[in-house]
């Protein structure tokens, strides 16, 4: 019992255990400007990882992103400014969560389109496989007939 208490709260704190990729000093002086740092941190990707946002990379790219980041801020530039700067430079793929735009509509809508596409498929493969529904013509009806006085007889 003991044991599995000792497990679960491993378990709940391991996310507070991962260390982040951010060095002392890069930590804006003031604590609100480093929030939104760290919130516009959290959205970029290293373009190096791949996987990893720039808050959780020790690239020297997202060391580089990560400072950028806190110097407009610094100088005052809004979150959706400092985002807008950043994609400017790197794409859209730089943004984990990429933005509704034209260039992304596929993304974002292909896996509705996939779903009724796999949908429309299965419908017609299951109304192809159907027996039509048709009476039995007289030779049909006729083997029919052989078929299960044969049966009777076994």
């Amino acid at each position: 019992m003991r044991f599995r208490v000792f497990v679960i709260a491993l378990l709940l704190l391991l996310p507070l255990a991962t260390a982040r990729a951010v060095t002392p000093d890069e930590v804006l002086d003031d604590p609100a400007l480093e929030a939104r740092a760290r919130a516009i941190s959290a959205q970029l990707r290293c373009m190096v990882c791949q996987n990893q946002s720039i808050d959780d990379s020790n690239a020297d790219l997202a060391r580089d992103l990560r400072l950028l980041v806190r110097a407009r801020l610094v100088d005052g530039d809004s979150d959706e400014e400092v985002l807008d700067y950043v994609v400017s430079r790197y794409g859209e793929f730089v943004l984990l969560k990429p933005r509704l735009s034209p260039k992304t509509w596929l993304l974002w809508g292909a896996p509705g389109v996939l779903i009724v596409f796999g949908g429309l498929v299965l419908w017609r493969l299951s109304a192809s496989r159907r027996a039509p529904d048709r009476p039995l013509s007289k030779d049909e009806e006729a083997r029919l007939n052989r078929l299960l006085a044969d049966g009777d007889e076994n």
